[in-house]
């Protein structure tokens, strides 16, 4: 079965995020129990698997994501690098529909060799500040949010050098009850390449910290968009990979833009 590592949010190699992409030769799932350990071999933050819908009016496949140690229900970075591999496979051109946990999902392919997914909005809600989180994140937040279905805390902290400072204590942060804690601020220089910085902190999902994180930015785009008066935004994710999502908000979904490379194209021997 063939099987490829692809740079989601990437404009060359071993920058964004790492994503492996699975597209079945079947109609249907393999056994959840495969997929995840092919997802722990693999042991990247993401492995993606999707196979054709023959009889669906909705959607065209069905798409699903592991991290190592469990399925997750949203994943943004690992759908970009699904629809890069099936341009490359040439499955499909323009748009294809992903059937997935969250619902039907859509990823536009532009000739210009950029894609964009179509994700539902999560606006944060604001919240108090859990107990221990400063304490494990090392920095005092400005403010928390909730984030809906995301299932994600996303924390506000005073400028984006404290983002890039972060060195949070993983096994204090996994025990905030959470998917993820996403960590963000302002761009230090007005009118620059990008518009907000933003960190993602998983380690209760397997992730230490995840390169570049689509479905944050679900989270995000509302919040800096209501913030910052524009529909249209840039966000730099800081790690040390780094990588640029654009976003645009359109009410309760979110366009999000990036580019992908294929880094790695090879067969998976065992299944």
């Amino acid at each position: 079965m063939r099987i490829r590592i692809v740079d989601a949010f990437a404009h060359e190699p071993f920058t964004g995020n790492p994503a492996g992409v699975c597209l079945l030769e079947r109609d249907d799932w393999p056994a959840v129990e495969w997929m995840q350990a092919v997802a722990a071999e693999m042991n990247l933050s993401e492995t993606a698997f999707a196979h054709r819908l023959t009889q669906d009016a909705t959607a065209d496949w069905a798409l699903r994501w592991f991290t190592p140690v469990t399925e997750v229900d949203l994943c943004g970075h690992a759908t970009l690098a699904t629809a890069h591999a099936m341009r490359e496979s040439a499955v499909v051109s323009g748009s294809v529909r992903f059937a997935t946990r969250s619902g039907v999902l859509a990823a536009h392919l532009s000739a210009d060799g950029t894609i964009t997914l179509d994700f539902p909005a999560n606006p944060p809600v604001p919240a108090p500040v859990p107990a221990g989180l400063g304490a494990a994140l090392g920095a005092v937040p400005v403010a928390v949010y909730t984030t809906g279905e995301l299932g994600d805390l996303l924390v506000e902290l005073e400028g984006e050098q404290a983002v890039r400072d972060l060195d949070p204590d993983q096994s204090a942060l996994s025990k905030v009850e959470v998917r993820g804690v996403i960590v963000t601020a302002r761009a230090a220089q007005a009118g620059g390449q990008y518009h907000y910085v933003s960190r993602f902190f998983g380690p209760r999902v397997g992730i230490a910290e995840d390169p570049v994180t689509g479905s944050a930015h679900t989270a995000l785009a509302p919040l800096w968009s209501a913030r910052l008066g524009s529909a249209s935004l840039t966000g730099l994710q800081a790690s040390a990979r780094t990588g640029l999502v654009h976003t645009r908000v359109l009410g309760e979904r979110v366009e999000l833009t990036g580019r992908a490379v294929t880094v790695l194209d090879g067969q998976l021997l065992a299944g």
